[in-house]
């Protein structure tokens, strides 16, 4: 029954469209400001996430460089929507031609990705030559590189002091819908002949080569998509913030990024939902514990460090009990939300015959007077057989 239920066009229209809308719309008038920005950080992961599966999981490229990108993003975006006046005061001795350069967010936004898929260009042949172990230490080499870059053109970004006084654009309603923006674009290129490439060549590299498949083509294009919405996140991230430096864009940010994609499934766009929620919802949820807390009139003391305790055995359960992240290779979230099965099953007046009839079957199977009556023969059988 549950099968059938999920298979449903009208339970996936619910379940992953309508439900996950109406809560937003209630965050969004009812709820405190600081729960707000919660969420809205967690819709920045899942596009984080996401834009790292798309190496990592489709292309087969083992990139740990994410944060990087999210830096470029980040600068490239505040840099554009900031005014002159706040960039001569924040930053002592910028050019008067990047002073002037000023654009509305959503432009900003695209220059921002475009920026980070233009380092992903000039990193991408060196760094892509490499393979396997090789090349996850060649990205986090990129970090390394990007974060020195930010660090002493103080006259660009004010070194390692940051910039602040950004404007939070990054509101609930505009993070959802350049996430669901995002996460469509990935959504159809992981469908299209250029997604079953990447596939290919994840699977069997010479195999595809044979079939005339330029896999450096493929990879490249994958590391580029890849940064373009990598920098996206991070721009986002910084008009949610509202301040930035290059030290919150290095190996933490990037592990914690990949922990997200493991967590929820590197092979799959809807393993980023889970893994970032589990990244951003628990530990809030665990911070009130480190703090101590009453339960049956005992006093639980502080529990310093709960937080990363936890997420590290949940991290370790998930490589030794599901090594395909908590999604494994299911595409469920994502193709509920933009498949055509779901938006053209609506339309069917089958659709919602089959709904009520799985729910109903669901609903009174267990107080149909045979099955009762058979339930309390069997239960008799038991009986006896134990008398015996």
């Amino acid at each position: 029954m549950a099968k059938a239920l999920f298979a449903n066009p009208l339970f996936k229209f619910l379940a992953v469209v309508a439900a996950p809308v109406a809560a937003l719309l209630y965050i969004y008038i009812g709820v405190a400001e600081y729960y707000q920005i919660v969420v809205v950080m967690f819709m920045i992961n899942v596009i984080l996430t996401a834009s790292l599966n798309i190496t990592n999981g489709f292309a087969g490229i083992f990139s740990m460089g994410q944060a990087g990108f999210m830096g470029i993003g980040a600068y490239a975006g505040s840099l554009l929507t900031m005014t002159a006046e706040l960039k001569f005061s924040r930053i002592p001795g910028i050019p008067a031609w990047l002073a002037e350069a000023h654009l509305p967010f959503i432009p900003a936004l695209v220059a921002a990705g475009l920026a980070g898929a233009a380092v992903a260009v000039v990193f991408g042949f060196p760094v892509l030559r490499a393979k396997g172990h090789y090349l996850a230490v060649m990205t986090l080499g990129m970090i390394i590189i990007i974060k020195a870059v930010l660090d002493n053109n103080a006259h660009l970004t004010n070194g390692a002091k940051g910039i602040s006084g950004m404007e939070r654009f990054s509101t609930l309603p505009m993070v959802f819908a350049v996430m669901i923006v995002s996460l469509f674009v990935l959504h159809r290129m992981t469908k299209s002949a250029f997604g079953r490439s990447m596939a290919a060549i994840r699977s069997d590299a010479d195999a595809a080569a044979s079939l005339g498949i330029n896999a450096t083509k493929y990879r490249m294009t994958a590391f580029v998509v890849s940064a373009f919405f990598g920098a996206v996140g991070g721009s986002l991230w910084a008009h949610l913030q509202q301040t930035i430096a290059p030290s919150l864009f290095y190996f933490k940010e990037s592990f914690s990024i990949l922990e997200m994609s493991v967590l929820g499934g590197m092979g799959t766009l809807s393993g980023a939902f889970p893994g970032a929620a589990i990244v951003t919802f628990l530990p809030q949820f665990l911070a009130n514990a480190e703090n101590g807390f009453r339960v049956f009139g005992f006093t639980v003391p502080a529990l310093n460090g709960l937080s990363n305790i936890v997420m590290s055995v949940i991290f370790i359960l998930v490589i030794i009990r599901w090594r395909g992240g908590v999604m494994r290779s299911s595409e469920y979230i994502v193709d509920a939300m933009f498949g055509r099965d779901t938006w053209a099953g609506l339309l069917r007046k089958e659709t919602y015959v089959d709904f009520w009839n799985i729910l109903r079957e669901g609903l009174f199977k267990n107080n149909n007077p045979h099955r009762l009556e058979e339930k309390s023969k069997q239960e008799e059988k038991d009986h006896e057989k134990e008398n015996r």
